[in-house]
């Protein structure tokens, strides 16, 4: 595989990755925010009936705001996976490229002897 799509690969799995993870962690803030702020109970007048469950504490979210959150974090987690994959893709066959460089080397060192 040549140097340039090598790097293009390279920059493809980074441009998943990074976005990926600061996903992750706005999602993890709001998840935070949300054990901070949102009722223990259901409050049927503010329409807070759909349960979430943040580290043991159960919450009450609205159904606007748990659609919003698991789009947050479904599209993060799918987001960093794809770069993750990618990446692993790329480390793969930077390793196969490396090896081969390195056994071109070998066959045209001059044998002692």
């Amino acid at each position: 595989m040549k140097a340039a799509r090598l790097a293009t690969l390279k920059f493809f799995a980074l441009l998943f990755l990074w976005p990926g993870l600061a996903g992750l962690v706005v999602s993890a803030m709001i998840s935070t925010h949300y054990l901070d702020t949102m009722p223990r109970w259901p409050v049927p007048e503010e329409y807070r009936t759909v349960p979430r469950g943040i580290h043991g504490t159960t919450v009450y979210q609205t159904p606007a705001e748990n659609r919003e959150f698991n789009l947050v974090e479904n599209s993060s987690v799918g987001v960093f996976l794809f770069g993750l994959a990618l990446g692993v893709v790329y480390l793969e066959m930077w390793g196969s490229l490396q090896a081969r460089d390195e056994g071109e080397e070998s066959e045209l060192a001059p044998h002692a002897g």
